[in-house]
């Protein structure tokens, strides 16, 4: 359960509704109502109705049904404007106190978007033949590699191979089309984006949790991934003495790759696919439970059971009919699992958690109450880690700072405009981390787990500094 979440207010504001027949915004109803209706979603205070509205990224739009999706809308449209939005229905204004948090269309971000659309220009900044080549090698790569094990089974190099091969798809298939970044064609979009499925995972699910990651990397409250491995990982550097703290988490940095490799078995097994109701999530406030999502409830399960099928029932019961050790199997199984999830998590946790990255975004809205440019930190909570090969097996996910600025973007362009972006980043003072080296980010990781979890961080320098003789 994320610190605070019971104080939020992104979902449960009370809206004025604006007559059907009219609207302009000053000619209200006096209806209030507490809940945004599944089909509605607010923008900058205006409540717009989704029915009707055929959306160009398809069906992605109706994922946040029913929630206030301000910074989800601006970060998915780098070049949005007042156009997009005429084309949707207004329906009420939100008249209760909000403050805002995150700040757009500020000078840094105006510099990033124009220079960086010289280099992509916009509209051709979808998928690759590169990017299409490496996706369906790794699709090729995954069929072929299951086929074996559900016709041979099992083995030490299938089930290693299976797993990375895994984790491919991760990466290079599902990552993209799940961000709607993989074509123009919303179908596309969508039929790779169930490779989420393919490899233990749920799409719907991945999309209400990764696309809340995005709006609010590295928030302590409202961004999941921050919380979600608590009570045995902290990823958010509380303060000494916070309630989150326990004693163990001071040797994390030593047991956080054994409690990552459980990351596929966590998913496999994972409840919230029966309901897709991502607690993290539903933790912050946001509405998980909208028509759209009841509605793919069946379809997750049924995925589900197809990939239990094929990928744990299948070889283990070729084990069986063939006299071979079951239990060797299972284990197998398991290596796959832990292939994958170290292949996927700790290149999540490389991303946003390193030496010197910024822990609390919202410092500076809580010292002067002013809202944070969201570009800025969205680069100021990421890094970027170089090498050819990483970014080819990546799909060009290492460079994390440019997928976050631009999460619409093909991955596959990511190398052609980081120079760019951290030209601009200098330029206007903004911190910019890149690691040369993926070993070099690992290690800045493994320091920073440390003194998340021993909290070094909060230590008063002056009392920890050596006696000068001078009492």
């Amino acid at each position: 359960m994320a610190p605070n979440a019971a104080q939020t207010s992104l979902r449960n504001r009370l809206v004025s509704k604006i007559d059907e027949d009219d609207s302009d915004d000053a000619t209200i109803s006096k209806t209030l109502t507490k809940d945004l209706k599944d089909n509605e979603v607010a923008i900058d205070g205006i409540v717009y109705d989704l029915n009707g509205f055929k959306h160009p990224g398809g069906d992605s739009i109706r994922v946040f049904g029913g929630n206030d999706v301000t910074v989800q809308y601006k970060m998915i449209h780098p070049l949005h404007s007042g156009k997009q939005l005429r084309k949707m229905r207004k329906v009420g204004k939100v008249v209760t106190d909000y403050k805002q948090e995150y700040l757009f269309d500020t000078e840094f971000e105006r510099e990033i978007k124009r220079e960086v659309y010289k280099i992509v220009g916009h509209g051709k900044d979808f998928g690759t033949y590169g990017y299409f080549f490496r996706a369906f090698f790794y699709i090729a790569l995954y069929f072929s590699l299951l086929y074996r094990i559900c016709t041979t089974g099992l083995t030490w190099p299938l089930a290693f191979a299976h797993g990375v091969a895994q984790a491919a798809i991760g990466l290079n298939v599902q990552h993209d089309s799940n961000h709607g970044a993989a074509s123009k064609k919303s179908w596309v979009n969508d039929l790779l984006g169930f490779g989420a499925d393919m490899i233990g995972g749920c799409k719907w699910l991945w999309m209400t949790q990764h696309w809340t990651h995005h709006a609010f990397t590295n928030h302590d409250v409202k961004d999941p991934d921050s919380f979600n491995a608590e009570p045995m990982l902290l990823f958010n550097d509380y303060p000494l003495g916070h309630a989150k703290r326990k004693a163990y988490h001071a040797f994390q940095a030593l047991y956080f790759l054994p409690v990552l490799s459980f990351y596929w078995l966590s998913m496999v097994i994972n409840p919230q696919t029966v309901d897709l109701k991502h607690r993290g999530v539903e933790s912050v406030g946001l509405n998980v439970e909208n028509e759209f999502l009841i509605s793919r409830r069946k379809y997750a399960v049924l995925l589900r059971l197809i990939y239990v099928t094929f990928t744990i029932a299948r070889p283990i019961q070729l084990a069986y009919t063939s006299g071979s050790s079951v239990l060797l199997t299972m284990v197998q199984i398991l290596t796959m699992g832990a292939a994958e999830s170290l292949s996927l998590a700790t290149l999540f946790s490389l991303s946003h958690n390193f030496e010197h990255v910024s822990t609390d975004p919202m410092k500076q809205m809580r010292e002067d109450g002013k809202p944070v440019c969201w570009f800025k930190s969205q680069v100021e909570t990421s890094s970027t880690y170089g090498s050819f090969i990483a970014g080819y097996l990546t799909g060009g996910l290492n460079f994390q700072v440019e997928h976050h600025l631009f999460p619409r973007m093909c991955s596959a362009h990511y190398p052609y405009i980081a120079p760019k972006v951290r030209e601009i980043c200098k330029k206007h003072g903004v911190q910019y981390i890149y690691y040369p080296w993926i070993l070099t980010n690992f290690i800045a990781t493994v320091r920073f787990m440390n003194q998340a979890g021993t909290g070094s961080n909060w230590f008063d320098e002056d009392f920890l500094s050596p006696l000068k003789g001078d009492l």
